[in-house]
Formats: structure tokens, C-alpha cells, sequence
């Protein structure tokens, strides 16, 4: 099968199995039950058999506690695959609330928009996901701020993780007693069972002026993709001194689980 059949015939299936179970979520969500929670880690794990993605996860996220989940980014890949891995929601920048289609799967996945270019709204930016937090959710940032070229981890944005552990005015942080840190590092290793080497990677990359249309088609193009996902262990919140602390520490744990991956 050529590439283009095989990646027009993943997107009729795609589409096929997702937009019937669109309705159904936004059911879930009106009715405030935690399937809303599950439903879309049952959908992903489907999903990404649809794609063609085989993922490998090298660990596990807690399920009793709240976790904060802080991850590299290489692709728009990594939603299907995260939430294959659990239950989670993700923070997105406010710009993806616009984007068509998109946009309506982010939202039907309870999101949290972070609006980058008004500092005012940090702060309930910060209510929002201490809120969905302490109801035992499962909250995904990707602290470098943009994704990456799928073979390396960039500096992670201390400015970030002002809404994961801000501090009351009094300098005291706030309560995250808890809430547990738990960092994933993703590698994209192979392509038809192939190894990926450095521009192999860069292929996934969705970042500078690409565009997600012909970054996605040329992904699907390819053939079945092997992803590892690698999870560090649970830290409570509260063990961090405060969100440069956290940044450094978490940069240090993914940036290692990553190049651990890579290197084999």
C-alpha cells in the first residue's frame, strides 16, 4: 500500500471512529461524571492503533493521588500518546481554543487554556488547575513552551510553573499537600520498525513555521511509528521550594529519562 492510500485510510478511519464519540464525551462532561475523566484515555488507546502508534510505557502514573504530569514535547503525537498512557488533561496555550476541529477535541479533553500574552490571568489560570488538581485529576504541562525537534529537551520555562505552584501573597506556597510530581520523557525510536536517526526525528517535529496539516500527513505517510514513554517516580508538590526549584529539578528528570531512552 502506497503511503498516500495508507494515510487517506487512517483519516476516514479516524474520522470514523471520532466524531460519533464527540457527542458522547460532551455528554459525559454536561454530566459532570467521572467517565468524562476515563473516557478519552479509552479513546486514545484506540486511537493511536489507528495511527499506527505502538507505545511502550516504562512505568506508571499514580492514579489515587493528583499528579502533576511535566513532560518534553515533539509532536503533536504526544496528546494521543500521554493519554493513551492515563487519564489526563493537558494545559495548552489560549491560541488552540481556535483552532478548527482541534480545538473541540482539546475542550471535549478539559484542557486548560493559558492565555501567555495577559499576565493578569495567571492567577486564575493557577485557581483552575489547583482546582482540577485537588478533585484528583491528572494535569500534563509541557514546560519548554513550544515543542521541540524530537531529538533533544529544551530549557523549560520557570514562568510556566507559576500556575502549577504559585505562592499566596504572603510568600507561603499554596495548598498542594496532596499533589504529586511525576516527570515523562517521550522518544520517538522507531519508523516500520526501523531506527529513527536525527532527521528521522526531526520529521515528527511540530515547531518553528511548520504547519500541523502537511507535518500530520507526512507522519502518516510513513508508516507504524514505536514511541517510548518513560515515567519518573512521584514527588510530592510540596517537596519543591518553589517553581524555579521545581522547573530545574523536573528539566533534570526529563532531560535524563530522555537521553536514558535514546541512548539505550
Amino acid at each position: 500500500m502506497s503511503g498516500r492510500i495508507r494515510a487517506s485510510v487512517i483519516l476516514a478511519c479516524f474520522m470514523v471512529f471520532t466524531l460519533p464519540l464527540m457527542p458522547v464525551q460532551a455528554v459525559f462532561l454536561r454530566m459532570h461524571t467521572p467517565l468524562a475523566r476515563w473516557f478519552p484515555h479509552w479513546y486514545h488507546r484506540r486511537a493511536c492503533r489507528i495511527l499506527g502508534v505502538r507505545c511502550t510505557i516504562d512505568g506508571v502514573i499514580l492514579r489515587d493521588r493528583p499528579v502533576l504530569v511535566i513532560s518534553n514535547h515533539a509532536s503533536w503525537l504526544d496528546i494521543p500518546v500521554l493519554s493513551a498512557m492515563a487519564p489526563v488533561s493537558f494545559v495548552a496555550k489560549k491560541e488552540i481554543s481556535r483552532w478548527p476541529f482541534v480545538a473541540t477535541l482539546a475542550k471535549l479533553q478539559r484542557t486548560v487554556f493559558v492565555d501567555r500574552e495577559r499576565r493578569t490571568t495567571v492567577g486564575d489560570t493557577a485557581n483552575e488547575i489547583l482546582g482540577r488538581l485537588a478533585s484528583g485529576d491528572a494535569i500534563v504541562l509541557f514546560a519548554e513552551g513550544t515543542s521541540s525537534d524530537g531529538n533533544r529537551v529544551l530549557p523549560f520555562k520557570t514562568s510556566l510553573f507559576a500556575a502549577a505552584k504559585p505562592s499566596e501573597p504572603d510568600g507561603t506556597a499554596a495548598n498542594t499537600s496532596n499533589t504529586v510530581v511525576q516527570t515523562v520523557s517521550i522518544v520517538y525510536l522507531r519508523r516500520n520498525g526501523l531506527p529513527l536517526g536525527w532527521a528521522g526525528r526531526r520529521a515528527f517535529g511540530y515547531f518553528g513555521d511548520v504547519d500541523i496539516g502537511p507535518n500530520a500527513w507526512s507522519i502518516l505517510t510513513g508508516g507504524p511509528i514505536d514511541a517510548v514513554i518513560k515515567i519518573g517516580p512521584p514527588v510530592p508538590l510540596d517537596a519543591f521550594k518553589d517553581r524555579k526549584d521545581l522547573a530545574r529539578r523536573a528539566e533534570e528528570a526529563v532531560r535524563s529519562g530522555f537521553l536514558e531512552v535514546l541512548l539505550g
